[in-house]
């Protein structure tokens, strides 16, 4: 069987290439941009398993290079998307990327497309505090109302499973939620608060977090693209033992950097947004909306995660969150 990983220099496609080298003894090919920084997937070639994995250059906006990169694959794992960029660029390198591999799919041997989602699709903001967040909870049906990195990942779940239901193929959709790890993006994910010049304002509080870290986040991927019971499924990823926003930030300013900090309530944060939501409109857009009450209640009220589903299929977390936290940690106390 081959695999095919697309967005393989990633950081979370970059993992799932060595889970899949590490875990399986299927043939790969990594799908790589044209010039893109190889950094992270190169160590990972270098392996004794290295011999497996085909690394190929291919623009997914291309239909083109799409169709010969799809021919002789049996399985997709779709970690391509744009995260940065604009609206536009998100919506081109999310949406028309995986409609050109889905149109190339026709014409080829794929059985199975493992999508790698996100949890941003959920439609949260109505939720009551303390509400479990799974598979069953509805998605978001105001994507306007939150950012283009949303709407893109609602459109592209919404195309993948049309051309599922068109073509026949096994499609599992693969929700993650706040994947971490050394190298990667972040470590201050928005669900914990926001990052100003010299000031970080704490907002998540005693809020889960649902996190995933980068290698248990391959693992549920590898699962998914391989467990025949996973076929048409929707699947949340994310670890076992979670940690609050406020144990996060904690352990990140001892053990990387001694943020100035200021801890906004959640009634206070609703107040802000509402009079930055206001002064917007009135300043026609000269202050960005970065607060709004939508957002606020989307992202910062306290709710509890299930990853059930997942484990029924033999999926466990092999690396610890106190493990995870460590090491990464420790690669962004590191200087640049």
């Amino acid at each position: 069987m081959r695999v095919l990983v697309t967005g393989a220099t990633g950081f979370v496609g970059s993992a799932v290439v060595r889970a899949l080298l590490t875990r399986t003894e299927h043939a790969l090919i990594c799908q790589v941009r044209t010039g893109s920084n190889l950094s992270r997937l190169q160590p990972v070639l270098e392996g004794p398993q290295a011999g497996r994995a085909d690394v190929v250059a291919a623009n997914l906006l291309s239909r083109a290079d799409s169709a010969k990169l799809v021919v002789d694959a049996d399985v997709i794992i779709h970690c391509a998307a744009g995260m940065d960029g604009g609206a536009t660029n998100i919506y081109m390198n999310t949406v028309v990327a995986t409609r050109n591999l889905l149109d190339a799919m026709g014409n080829g041997r794929c059985r199975r497309l493992v999508l790698v989602s996100s949890f941003a699709v959920y439609g949260t903001a109505e939720l009551p505090r303390g509400a479990l967040v799974n598979e069953d909870t509805p998605i978001e049906s105001h994507p306007e109302r939150r950012d283009g990195y949303v709407l893109a990942k609602l459109h592209q779940e919404e195309i993948v499973r049309e051309y599922a239901a068109r073509f026949g193929f096994d499609l599992v959709v693969a929700r993650p939620g706040v994947v971490y790890g050394p190298g990667g993006y972040d470590p201050l994910s928005a669900r914990i608060g926001l990052n100003l010049p010299g000031l970080f304002l704490s907002m998540g509080g005693n809020n889960l977090l649902p996190l995933s870290y980068v290698d248990n986040c391959a693992d549920a991927l590898v699962v998914a693209a391989t467990a025949p019971q996973a076929a048409g499924l929707t699947l949340n990823l994310h670890d076992d033992d979670l940690r609050t926003c406020r144990e996060y930030l904690r352990r990140y300013r001892g053990e990387v950097r001694p943020l100035r900090t200021l801890v906004v309530p959640y009634p206070l944060l609703l107040l802000l947004s509402a009079a930055n939501e206001c002064y917007h409109r009135w300043s026609r857009g000269q202050l960005p909306a970065a607060l709004t009450v939508y957002r606020t209640r989307s992202l910062y009220v306290g709710r509890r995660y299930d990853n059930g589903r997942l484990k029924s299929l033999g999926w466990r977390q092999s690396v610890s969150t106190q493990d995870g936290l460590q090491r990464t940690f420790e690669f962004f106390r590191q200087p640049d």
